[in-house]
């Protein structure tokens, strides 16, 4: 230290050289919205069009989950299969070899082929990541729309144009799009001209198809010279299929003679429309290495492009994932910079010493950016959750410095010299703070036993505070002393300070002198304390992550019937004209989308998606009772789910999760059938009317029987006849005509698609007679479940509530008295956010216990002594009980982030009485009796205590808002460390003195 005394210039050199490469570090910092962490989850999709839900989860569905089930470190798997498709997800320990698991998954696929329907395509493995989510939404749509025709080439144009312009952008992975229509060309036979000339169906597509040609090219020698020869018969437009000649009894007809040729909008499985206006949108994929702010830029830039090259085009941004981020960060920055000026505020209120001030101010700049200049070299990117671990930082960062600048300046008033005054200062405290900074870091290691991703997640977090408070140690242990002497050399004894010291004195005085009169009342209060935190505990409501409040959400609504796509549109601009001012803008999907990454949710032709962005938080509950209101109204057998809008966030702590799922089984461990299903439901409804219970989701199956024996009478083929229903519904298609990305097909077929309209049409049989339809093929009508579902324990069917903890104990005590009567037929087993929150919890308790042995066990070995550590930490069952029961009476719950708040204050709060203690042992082995070295100890403590506490709890008290995602996951754990630093600076002044008197006196009697 006297080396460093001498040598101001080295230190500052070396100081200059830090911040340099810490704000050159500071531009290359990667910054997101949350830590880069691998989700782990790996989703198998199966496509199988045409096959039920039935089917597919028979045929496709159980094999391949009974294969996944075999994969090493599954945690959890769960299967849905519907109409066309299925999928099984697979939910993995954290810290799980993704790229691994996701070769071995492949390769259970593999093996598992061979017994799959041998039509189906492989099917698609795909690994969750953070680039799931798209950046934002793109939604295009003309401005005037004349027609259907002109709408399908605005989509031609957005796969074609748009979408291209946007992957070149360096920071765009791709652009997933949906929305689009595409064209068709028609032949609708003119069916009495044909039977007039004896022709039928089958010779116009024999006469498409042999026209539709196209011959390798031919080389051929004249003399000296090659050539090469090539014919072009390919068929490229509606003109070429109509000017087709068919030579009939050698008569040359045309097929524009035989049939009517159209093109036109195809038939549309899904409808996507922005603001009611019909509309293609655009998911955008970052790049995994972009920059979400260079991403933002380039965006802007060529949407200004773009609307000045096409004006009659609109283009909107929506769910736009880089201004969340960056509102975000740049609120908790702010938040950070207003924590600083508070904190700053209180030390040249208490100081009264520019100089003084000056050196603890300086401090907190070059904590901040030693500790950047760390994330850089760790890796460690900007987030919400490492903000917050600078932020807890922020208030401690000075704690050193204080205590360091008051305990030299003590020493030099006391009359040692200036250079003998800073080295000894410095020396005496350098161990208490040390253990305080070691205390402090230790409540974080147990962090890794949390389980989930939460547990990877607050690396970050701890990774700030533990880097922020050895920077600031560092700092004030060699950087303050060192500008203390070069500031104060000239000076020839202390400057008296005229601090608020002496105002503080007297009331501190008689509080002191109450709580030694009253100390059996004080320990009564603490024995009561115990229990009433249990009560407390266990009252108030649980759960995983605190709910943030939101202005936009995602709304899933199936219809529960069978209604086509342009039903399913009409309803949805039918609910979106009702809402009224309040909305923003909105984005509906109606039917089945053309995505083909799993971004957004798989619905059916009866189902859509809508996306709502209201003007204000209090808009969008309005909103959502709008909502619930005019489907219980108009559409009852509708079911309908809130979710959060898709981003980072909810995808990592699974937000979306229901608070309860009853998982109903037969007592066979099968899926249960409707009726007894349905019987639960209204029975549940019925005896809890306050939880809102979906109606169980099925969809009523047409199925056409084919009679074999009949067929065999009139000599009708299979193939002919399924030739001719394919016909009769406009599926017969001969082949594509292929124009760059385009797809145009070529359809065989009539209009009628009614179902009484194809039982009674005809087809012919193997002599050229027409055979009525009905006499071949039997109708049935069937309802089965719309979506099957199956996991662990086998299939079920799922009953998703969402409802307060009180209602949900409800629930499954109803449930499993129903379940037991002894005419049920139903079994029951639970999940859900209800059962994931209360194990998160308990984990933090385990932590909680785990931190305050590990606090034990470093104080121990500090002090030397097995009972002192046990006085400072009873200030632990205050601190816990007063914060609980604040958080109570404020109807907040207890969540990780609150929970962690308790865990980071039981590092921070006993900073002061373990500083406290240790100078009452000072003054004890240098011979002061033990009341006086406890009062003596006080008056010195007193100040660094107040002014430490001060600027912690001023350097959080910004985070106490709700404003944002970053805040609103703040707000519980800031509120949780002011209340946990409010009542133990008052313990630490007034509570500590007291048990160490009354032990160590009882002691020395």
């Amino acid at each position: 230290m006297k080396k460093l005394l001498s040598r101001p210039i080295a230190v500052t050199m070396c100081l200059i050289a830090i911040v340099v490469m810490g704000c050159l570090a500071l531009r290359y910092i990667p910054v997101s919205l949350m830590p880069d962490i691998d989700v782990p989850q790996i989703t198998v999709q199966a496509n199988m069009p045409g096959y039920s839900a039935r089917e597919i989860d028979r045929d496709v569905i159980s094999p391949l989950r009974g294969q996944l089930m075999q994969v090493a470190g599954v945690k959890d798997i769960r299967s849905e299969a519907r109409m066309d498709a299925g999928y099984v997800v697979m939910i993995f320990d954290p810290g799980s070899n993704i790229d691994l698991l996701f070769i071995e998954v492949n390769e259970k696929i593999d093996r598992t082929m061979n017994t799959m329907p041998k039509d189906m395509e492989r099917p698609k493995v795909i690994k969750a990541s953070a680039m799931d989510i798209p950046a934002f939404y793109l939604d295009i749509w003309l401005k005037n729309e004349s027609n259907d025709l002109a709408f399908a080439q605005l989509g031609r144009f957005a796969r074609g144009v748009v979408s291209k312009r946007i992957e070149q952008l360096p920071q765009t992975a791709m652009v997933d799009i949906s929305g689009t229509v595409g064209t068709e060309i028609t032949c609708l036979p003119y069916y009495e001209k044909l039977q007039t000339l004896g022709l039928t169906t089958h010779d116009i597509e024999t006469a498409i198809q042999r026209n539709n040609i196209t011959l390798e090219a031919l080389s051929v020698v004249d003399g000296l010279y090659r050539y090469n020869i090539h014919f072009d018969s390919q068929l490229l437009t509606k003109d070429d299929v109509a000017n087709i000649y068919i030579n009939h009894d050698g008569r040359l007809l045309q097929l524009k003679d035989l049939c009517s040729i159209e093109e036109r909008v195809a038939q549309r499985n899904g409808i996507v429309r922005h603001d009611k206006q019909n509309a293609v949108t655009m998911a955008i994929i970052k790049q995994n290495d972009a920059q979400m702010a260079d991403l933002q830029q380039s965006m802007d830039k060529l949407l200004e492009d773009m609307r000045k090259e096409y004006p009659d085009i609109q283009f909107k941004l929506t769910r736009d994932q880089t201004y969340l981020l960056t509102y975000t960060i740049s609120n908790l920055k702010q938040n950070l910079y207003v924590g600083v000026l508070l904190a700053c505020l209180i030390l040249f209120l208490f100081m009264r010493q520019w100089r003084l001030s000056l050196l603890i101010v300086m401090t907190i700049p070059l904590s901040l950016i030693l500790t950047l200049l760390c994330f850089y070299m760790l890796g460690i990117s900007m987030n919400i959750i490492s903000l917050s671990g600078l932020i807890l930082g922020v208030g401690m960062i000075v704690d050193n410095s204080i205590i360091v600048i008051d305990n030299v300046m003590r020493r030099w008033r006391e009359g040692d010299g200036l250079q003998m005054a800073i080295v000894k200062g410095t020396k005496e405290v350098f161990s208490p703070m040390l253990s305080s900074v070691l205390t402090t870091c230790s409540v974080f290691i147990p962090l890794i036993f949390l389980s989930g991703v939460a547990g990877t997640l607050f690396y970050d977090q701890a990774m700030g505070v533990t880097i922020a408070l050895f920077a600031s140690l560092a700092v004030a242990t060699l950087v303050i002393p060192v500008y203390f002497h070069l500031l104060f050399k000239k000076h020839r004894q202390a400057p008296m300070t005229t601090s608020r010291k002496g105002v503080m004195y007297k009331p501190y005085e008689a509080m002191m002198g109450w709580v030694f009169r009253h100390s059996r009342i004080c320990l009564m209060i603490l024995v009561c304390m115990v229990p009433l935190t249990g009560i407390i505990f266990w009252q108030i409501e649980k759960e995983r992550m605190p709910k943030v409040e939101q202005d936009d959400m995602l709304v899933t609504i199936d219809w529960n019937t069978g209604i086509s796509a342009t039903e399913n549109d009409r309803r949805i601009v039918e609910l979106t004209e009702a809402l009224g001012d309040e909305v923003e803008t909105s984005t509906s999907m109606a039917g089945t989308q053309e995505f083909l990454l799993s971004h957004t949710k798989d619905i059916t032709a009866s189902e859509a998606v809508v996306y709502v962005k209201a003007k204000s938080v209090e808009g969008l509950q309005q909103i959502r009772k709008q909502i619930i209101g005019q489907l219980q109204q108009k559409y009852p057998a509708a079911s309908i789910t809130f979710e959060e809008s898709g981003n980072l966030y909810n995808m990592i702590f699974s937000t979306d999760e229901a608070d309860l799922e009853i998982h109903l089984q037969d007592q066979d461990g099968r899926r249960p059938d409707i009726a007894s299903v349905r019987s639960f439901t209204d029975t549940l409804h019925t005896n809890i009317p306050d939880i809102s219970v979906m109606p169980v989701v099925t969809e009523t199956n047409i199925r056409y029987v084919a009679n074999m024996e009949q067929m065999a009478v009139y000599k009708v083929s299979y193939d002919g006849l399924y030739t001719r229903l394919k016909e009769l519904i406009s599926h017969n298609r001969i082949f594509d005509i292929n124009d760059g990305a385009q797809s145009v097909p070529v359809i065989v077929g009539t209009d009628d698609k009614e179902n009484d309209r194809i039982l009674n049409s005809t087809v012919k049989n193997n002599e050229g007679t027409d055979i009525p339809i009905s006499y071949l093929i039997q109708e049935t009508k069937g309802e089965d479940y719309k979506r099957l579902q199956a996991g662990n324990g086998g299939e079920y069917y799922s009953i998703d509530l969402n409802a307060n903890d009180r209602d949900i104990e409800n629930v499954m005590d109803f449930v499993n008295e129903y379940t037991h009567r002894p005419q049920s037929e139903l079994s029951a087993s639970y999940a859900g956010g209800y059962f994931s929150s209360r194990q998160m919890i308990a984990e933090l308790a385990l932590v909680l216990s785990v931190a305050l042995a590990l606090l034990y066990f470093i104080l121990a070995a500090q002090f030397e002594s097995f009972i002192q550590p046990l006085i400072i930490l009873i200030e632990m069952v205050i601190d816990i009980f007063f914060v609980v029961g604040v958080l109570w009476l404020l109807g907040e719950s207890v969540n990780v982030m609150s929970m962690i708040g308790i865990v980071v204050m039981s590092g921070i709060i006993i900073n002061d009485s373990i500083l406290k203690i240790d100078t009452i042992n000072r003054l004890r082995h240098g011979g002061m009796p033990l009341l006086r070295a406890i009062m003596t100890a006080g008056h010195q403590r007193l100040k660094p205590i107040v002014m430490t506490s001060l600027t912690t709890i001023l350097a959080i008290l910004p985070f106490l808002q709700k404003g944002n995602m970053g805040s609103a996951l703040q707000y519980p754990l800031s509120l949780t460390l002011i209340i946990g630093m409010s009542i133990g600076t008052i313990v630490s002044l007034f509570m500590i003195p007291l048990f160490y008197y009354l032990i160590y006196n009882k002691k020395g009697k």
